[in-house]
């Protein structure tokens, strides 16, 4: 089965950056930690009272997530760079757009995985419910869009200090996912929140292309 996978190259690139997560767990732990830290912090300055979660707690939410998701992303190619990896990767006889699709991928699952033990805890913290059905779609193409525009600043990180930079580009994706969550958590369901959906998946279609073609230019450079 392994074998099977590993014949496509995206694939392969997704399982050695999955076997070397389970290895260091560099990214699962350092996103999981902030992410937390920031969810506690925060309810230590607000008084989570019924009035004030819905208008807060989106923000909360998804400010953890996003920051933790650059501290994370960030090491997506530096480890590659410390170990003298990105060579050989660059060097292997296989497109510029499979190692970004490979490295994407990656980020995603590793992303969606911290928000599978952050939102629960987010949730018991801050005392609201998640519908779990409604919530999924706005959790999985706000981390897509993240995760598509955040391997690409990746790249261009390991060779520059703006390692922030991808914020500013993320900035639909954080807005949309906000505002479909403080919509659900306001009227109590996620159709009025469903909105925003349309508008997310736009950004993902149209950023996952344009960040894969820029790739092939950035890791060149």
């Amino acid at each position: 089965m392994r074998d099977r996978l590993l014949r496509s190259p995206v694939l392969a690139i997704l399982w050695k950056d999955m076997v070397l997560e389970a290895r260091t767990k560099d990214f699962f732990v350092s996103v999981l930690v902030f992410a937390i830290i920031v969810i506690v912090v925060f309810n230590f300055a607000v008084d989570p009272t019924p009035q004030t979660v819905g208008l807060v707690a989106p923000g909360i939410l998804w400010v953890a997530i996003v920051f933790g998701g650059v501290l994370g992303l960030n090491r997506s190619f530096a480890l590659e760079k410390e170990r003298g990896a990105i060579h050989g990767l660059l060097l292997s006889p296989v497109g510029r757009d499979s190692i970004y699709f490979g490295k994407m991928l990656a980020n995603f699952l590793f992303m969606f995985l911290v928000e599978a033990v952050t939102f629960p805890i987010f949730a018991v913290i801050f005392n609201i419910s998640f519908d779990a059905p409604g919530f999924l779609p706005v959790a999985l193409l706000a981390t897509i869009g993240i995760a598509a525009v955040g391997t690409l600043f990746s790249a261009m990180a390991v060779n520059t200090r703006a390692r922030e930079v991808m914020l500013p580009l993320a900035l639909p994706v954080i807005v949309a996912a906000v505002e479909a969550t403080g919509l659900a958590l306001a009227d109590g369901g996620w159709v009025s929140g469903a909105r925003w959906l349309p508008f997310l998946a736009g950004f993902d279609a149209l950023f996952v292309v344009v960040c894969a073609i820029a790739f092939s230019f950035v890791v060149e450079d």
